[in-house]
């Protein structure tokens, strides 16, 4: 495994033995409302610090952008920007719903280098490097093979931070609906995205996702095989936030019942992405 990598890992399962901990005693946490349907707490910030303090030491010339604690180094010059989400699903870890994760992704050079995405629940370690492959603790994972959408079990996620864009996803969730086998939302984008790199989802799309949920999970699934884009089909997933992932043929039929819902606020955003 390569050093980087390594270091990540260590990072993710420092933070896993944090939010573990926590899970023991909820009602002892300490909680705030950052907005609407959107929570953290102490073991957020407590994950975040433990993953940073891991990362640092071994790589202080390294940029950072957390979730918490937003940018640490520049993040417009640094050659490394390591892109952190400590803990994913925090409503449901607040609620004792076992679907949360660690998401640790590297960027080298602007591109996805590295993913670490880690379930502290169940101890599944899903990694990925650029032109290396995904892995499941160790075992090579793939995208599935299904092509008939009728067939496919497809995740998503509500637009709860941001419900500007809830009627366009409704439409988008009526016409998915009565195509494919079945549709899951457990709450957890960056374990979403990670199941689609296993083979676990056939295919997966949200609408007003944060760099943080997307970053390591879209690597995964390239390197298992499968397509990320936009609504529209595009590489600015990360900066739009909205997102298509899937295996190639699953990808290209969910683009075309998707996009012709867009609402025009969804079109802006995505243009003004493809400027930036």
């Amino acid at each position: 495994m390569h050093p980087m990598l390594n270091i990540a890992v260590k990072a993710a399962r420092r933070a896993g033995d944090i939010i573990n901990q926590a899970s023991r005693n909820l009602d002892l946490l300490n909680v705030s409302r950052k907005s609407h349907s959107d929570f953290v707490s102490e073991v957020d910030g407590a994950a975040e610090e433990a993953i940073i303090r891991i990362l640092r030491d071994t790589y202080p010339d390294h940029a950072i952008l957390a979730e918490e604690s937003g940018i640490r180094g520049d993040i417009e010059k640094a050659e490394y920007q390591w892109i952190i989400d400590p803990l994913d699903g925090t409503t449901n870890f607040l609620h004792g719903f076992p679907q949360y994760s660690v998401s640790i992704a590297l960027k080298h050079k602007g591109l996805l280098n590295k993913a670490v995405v880690y379930n502290p629940n169940n101890n599944e370690l899903f990694t990925a490097s650029r032109g290396g492959g995904a892995y499941l603790n160790n075992q090579r994972i793939r995208v599935s093979k299904r092509f008939r959408l009728e067939d496919c079990l497809i995740g998503t996620g509500i637009p709860f931070r941001d419900l500007t864009h809830v009627e366009a996803y409704l439409k988008m969730f009526k016409d998915v609906i009565p195509r494919v086998a079945g549709i899951r939302r457990p709450g957890s984008a960056a374990l979403d995205l990670s199941y689609v790199a296993a083979g676990r989802y056939d295919g997966f799309w949200e609408i007003g996702l944060a760099p943080w949920d997307m970053a390591a999970g879209c690597l995964m699934i390239q390197e298992a095989g499968g397509l990320v884009g936009d609504l529209e089909g595009n590489d600015t997933y990360l900066e739009s936030g909205q997102i298509i992932a899937g295996n190639p043929k699953v990808f290209s039929q969910l683009l075309q019942i998707i996009m012709p819902h867009l609402s025009q606020a969804l079109i802006e955003n995505h243009r003004a992405a493809e400027k930036r």
